[in-house]
């Protein structure tokens, strides 16, 4: 059944994408960042249901008429340029017939951005892409917050198998990332039970994300609460929210959760921190050597043998910075820190300057809940390896397109969807006399 109709959602998807190619990146944004064909067992497991949506995406994007340079801005030249020199790095790399699978499955993701970039035009596209993107994990969030809870936190959450987040850790700084974006959408939408309902997401994500019990996963929720808080309109809402969190949830946790996140404090004594720590120290002595990193992974036994410190055990870094460092060297992780910084700016500028009428002040939300979430992938990925999933180059795309939208009024040019009403969209209003337009003062570009 789960095979029917997972097929049925990417063929009728799929025939509209030949003619609506902006649908056809929801469907991969769907397929990529749920993998909802990984929780069957049939023949959507193994079926090219990705290369299915990417195919139709491009065939619709070469006949439609709607589309654009994808280059519209600051982070999208720095994702450019970033891709670029992943591919010089994999090319020159330590072994670049074994890294050729890895460079495959990033560039095909990185590819799918710009096409992204290119299509995603209108407020209609923007909210359509915000919702599938943070719809796709808040469905795993959910999934995974009721198993924590049922079981009492005594059992690890996974994210969906064979993917960038499989892994428990990878899976908890993704949730984290999800929870500012789900209060976005609480912001915009008018129907009572779909804002209890979101609230109900959000607390379900922070509880998968608990259940994971990644240490660099708590520390992320932690900061990404602290903003998140700060950010908010609702600071009355989001912090009982919090208090519930704290006083209900953590209480329940098991013993040995506990014990794990005790570790953070004594990590001296803790082997796998250590070997993490050793990792870093790798990383660095690989880019320090190598100008373009060791490729697409530096974990190879020859590099732990000449850098490693601690031990000579071949580990992942987790960590987005060392992983950068070790696999593209120096250039490679300025460039990778450069999208980031470049994307919170142009989130800063919305929150800014899209909030003056009403027309925009969708795009402020989410400037600043894009904020919030990049706050939290920079202190969770200190600690986890998470440097190409979709997700935050999603958010980049939503305030990139956002920001476009807002400067050239666009909200003049939409179509009119009615039914968009529903589920985000505000009704116009007319500007007060005299009120400034948005993005047309200089002086609160950038960051408040």
């Amino acid at each position: 059944m789960r095979d029917l109709l997972i097929l049925a959602i990417v063929g009728v998807a799929a025939v509209l994408a030949l003619r609506r190619p902006w649908v056809g990146v929801m469907l991969w944004t769907w397929l990529s960042l749920m993998n909802p064909h990984r929780f069957s067992w049939g023949i959507a497991y193994s079926a090219p249901l990705a290369a299915i949506a990417a195919g139709v995406t491009l065939v619709g994007l070469m006949t439609t008429k709607e589309r654009q340079s994808p280059f519209q801005g600051p982070p999208i030249v720095w994702f450019f340029l970033f891709a670029c020199w992943i591919t010089l790095s994999w090319f020159f790399g330590m072994d670049p017939g074994g890294d050729y699978t890895q460079w495959n499955k990033v560039m095909k993701i990185y590819f799918m951005t710009f096409v992204a970039g290119m299509l995603i035009i209108n407020k209609m596209h923007i909210m359509a892409f915000a919702w599938v993107t943070v719809g796709s994990m808040a469905i795993l969030g959910v999934k995974g917050g009721i198993f924590t809870v049922l079981t009492g936190g005594n059992f690890r959450v996974w994210g969906p198998p064979g993917s960038f987040i499989y892994d428990n850790n990878e899976f908890a700084l993704s949730l984290i990332m999800t929870i500012p974006l789900l209060h976005f959408l609480q912001l915009q939408v008018k129907s009572a039970w779909m804002k209890h309902g979101l609230s109900a997401a959000m607390l379900f994500c922070a509880a998968a994300a608990i259940g994971t019990h990644s240490r660099g996963g708590f520390l992320a929720i932690g900061a990404m609460s602290l903003m998140f808080w700060w950010r908010s309109s609702r600071k009355g809402l989001i912090g009982g929210m919090l208090l519930f969190a704290v006083l209900i949830a953590l209480p329940m946790m098991p013993e040995h959760w506990w014990e794990r996140m005790n570790t953070i404090s004594d990590y001296q004594e803790d082997g796998s921190a250590m070997g993490r720590i050793n990792a870093w120290h790798v990383a660095y002595g690989v880019a320090k050597h190598n100008f373009f990193g060791g490729g697409m992974t530096y974990q190879h036994e020859v590099f732990f043998l000449l850098y490693g410190q601690h031990e000579t055990i071949v580990r992942a870094a987790h960590s987005i910075y060392f992983q950068v460092l070790g696999n593209h060297g120096f250039p490679g992780l300025f460039l990778f820190l450069m999208i980031w910084f470049s994307t919170y700016r142009v989130a800063g500028w919305l929150r800014s300057n899209a909030r003056s009428q009403e027309e925009t002040r969708w795009a402020a939300d989410l400037g600043a809940m894009v904020q919030v979430s990049l706050v939290g992938y920079a202190v969770g990925g200190a600690f986890l390896s998470l440097s190409y999933f979709d997700l935050p180059y999603n958010m980049m795309i939503l305030v990139v397109a956002a920001k476009k939208w807002v400067q050239t009024r666009g909200w003049e040019r939409d179509p009119q969807v009615p039914w968009l009403e529903y589920i985000g969209l505000r009704k116009p209003a007319k500007a007060p006399a005299g009120a400034r337009q948005p993005g047309t003062d200089p002086a609160h570009d950038g960051v408040r």
